[in-house]
């Protein structure tokens, strides 16, 4: 089984940035990508920003310029959000991704509000 906590959610100010980390454990999949997701109340969860092992990125339009994926080593996973809009308000899950199976974290709360 492969675990995932995230970390660093919060409440902050439009204009302000956060920080998310992700750390998986567990070795029940390889995980060949790892990525940030984010569900608003009444929207579907929606890609926010995804790294591949090999370090390919691809990140939603809404957030190109202002959010950063990053990784340290294959079980961690981090999201640098700056710039950030009521708009980004959500739960954020990190995902790890194997060939066949996706392992979710149960999602850090962000609220973007003055």
């Amino acid at each position: 089984q492969v675990q995932l906590v995230e970390s660093g959610g919060g409440l902050v100010q439009p204009g302000g940035s956060l920080r998310l980390s992700c750390a998986a454990s567990g070795s029940a999949f390889t995980i060949y990508a790892m990525g940030w997701y984010r569900q608003a109340p009444g929207k579907q969860r929606e890609l926010v920003a995804h790294v591949t092992n090999s370090g390919s990125t691809k990140y939603a339009d809404s957030v190109k310029g202002r959010f950063t994926i990053s990784r340290d080593n294959v079980k961690s996973v981090y999201l640098q959000m700056s710039s950030l809009k009521p708009e980004d308000t959500a739960v954020y899950y990190c995902a790890a991704h194997g060939l066949v199976r996706t392992a979710w974290g149960l999602g850090t709360q962000v609220t973007v509000s003055s």
